[in-house]
């Protein structure tokens, strides 16, 4: 897949999917910037994400994760994208504007079997929703947005790595 040195590689998927673990490992792996957009959430706001959701309900999570997301710039950095991020239109468009969209796939039974406390990790569940209705809800969205989708179920994060790095070579090489 062609990129140029300054379009950024936007990671998005469920929560524990290992978008910021492959994230940091990827850039590394191909001289590139990394970017937590969950980071730069709390940076912005002085909040952890589950103090923002607390405070400005889950709507308003939303609004200012599409805001800031939508700010993002084009850098050629790896971006790692909350898992929310794919509600946000603005913020989508925005990042497919700046580069490639790649959705970290995983079964929900892997994702059921990674992820802790949800409301301590800060995930935009609506109330009464359960992991589940949010991994249905989600998935079509993300398959919506991708220009590329790796499949990670039962891989490391060196495999997965390795996989997204040689897709990326060619162009990164030019």
């Amino acid at each position: 897949m062609r990129i140029n040195r300054d379009e950024n590689i936007v990671l998005i998927g469920m929560p524990g999917a290992g978008k910021s673990t492959v994230g940091v490992v990827l850039a590394k792996h191909l001289g590139r910037r990394f970017l937590d957009s969950d980071l730069v959430i709390q940076e912005k706001t002085g909040k952890l994400l589950h103090e923002i959701i607390s405070g400005e309900g889950l709507e308003g999570f939303l609004a200012i994760e599409n805001e800031i997301n939508s700010s993002l710039e084009k850098n050629g950095s790896v971006v790692a994208t909350g898992g929310s991020v794919i509600y946000g239109a603005q913020a989508m468009e925005h990042l497919r504007r700046t580069g490639i969209v790649v959705y970290l796939k995983l079964s929900y039974a892997e994702i059921e079997s990674r992820l802790g406390d949800l409301k301590q990790r800060g995930v935009a569940l609506k109330e009464g929703q359960t992991l589940r209705d949010l991994y249905e809800e989600r998935v079509p969205l993300y398959e919506k947005y991708a220009d590329l989708t790796a499949e990670c179920d039962g891989k490391s994060i060196r495999a997965i790595v390795a996989e997204l790095a040689a897709e990326f070579s060619v162009a990164a090489d030019a």
